[in-house]
């Protein structure tokens, strides 16, 4: 079955990959968050409008990057590299090669992206920010995930250079038609701020990547969509994957957000681990 798991790396050739686990010795490489969108904004069909992805080191990219291409290489033997993980259009299975396979097939090539990820370094994360677009009228939920985001992976960065892990951070997106909206945001949290502070943390301004050449912004989509079909649907197979890996610290789950006006007693894990925070200050 194309799922199982290859011996040998892509083409017949190896390479060297840092594997998960790996305690880094000296510098440690800078903190990468890439970052992929699910639903639209101007979709009225759509509920929500999803921003999210995986923090990693630098390092790690091309270990995470090749466990891809033993996947794509298993899906398309002929042509790994003409297979793009794009999770929306595989759970539709409407273009090859996922029109050819089972929706059971079709599925398991989600889960198993997201596993990839889930199974990797311990030092990687999660981060996603769901809005529900009806609550905030006149808001763009896209430039409202993208504040929200920024300000929060700042803060992550924050809390590890306390801990003495003074590397910088730098933000890489998928084009899209906010390419240029987004990056005059990211400047002005660097000297104005957001509304939680200024960003202190990252290097540079984002970069953007086209999702066909990079296999870590097609993760980021698959973190994207779970978390899209997690609250706009319901469901939570592909969530469950990957959840223990978002951001958390001192019983907070700081690496998802969920931005709502309408659902004060929402029971996902963002929601219910902040009540409960805002629960015992006040005891």
């Amino acid at each position: 079955m194309f799922l199982s798991r290859l011996g040998e790396l892509p083409y017949g050739g190896s390479m060297e990959v840092t594997p998960p686990g790996c305690i880094f010795f000296g510098t440690p490489s800078m903190h990468l968050l890439y970052l992929d969108d699910s639903g639209s904004a101007k979709n009225s069909a759509e509920t929500y409008l999803v921003l999210g992805g995986i923090s990693i080191y630098e390092a790690q990219a091309d270990y995470l990057s090749q466990r891809l291409e033993e996947l794509a290489l298993q899906i398309q033997p002929g042509d790994p590299h003409s297979v793009e993980f794009h999770a929306s259009e595989i759970f539709a299975g409407r273009i090859e090669p996922w029109k050819s396979m089972r929706k059971e097939e079709r599925r398991a090539v989600i889960s198993q992206v997201l596993k990839i990820f889930a199974d990797s370094y311990d030092t990687a994360r999660a981060f996603a920010c769901a809005v529900k677009k009806l609550d905030f009228p006149g808001r763009d939920p896209m430039e409202l995930a993208f504040e929200d985001l920024c300000s929060r992976f700042d803060r992550f960065l924050a809390r590890l250079r306390q801990e003495g892990n003074r590397q910088r951070g730098l933000i890489i997106l998928d084009e899209s038609s906010y390419q240029t909206t987004l990056l005059g945001m990211a400047k002005n949290f660097r000297t104005i701020g957001t509304r939680w502070g200024v960003i202190r943390q990252l290097a540079d301004t984002p970069l953007f990547a086209a999702s066909t050449s990079s296999r870590l912004v097609q993760i980021a989509d698959h973190i994207a969509y779970a978390v899209f079909r997690r609250y706009g649907a319901g469901d939570t197979s592909y969530f469950d994957v990957f959840a223990h890996r978002f951001d958390s610290h001192e019983g907070i789950l700081h690496g998802l957000s969920h931005k709502t006006q309408s659902d004060r007693g929402c029971m996902c894990p963002a929601c219910v681990t902040r009540r409960s925070r805002e629960e015992e200050n006040i005891r």
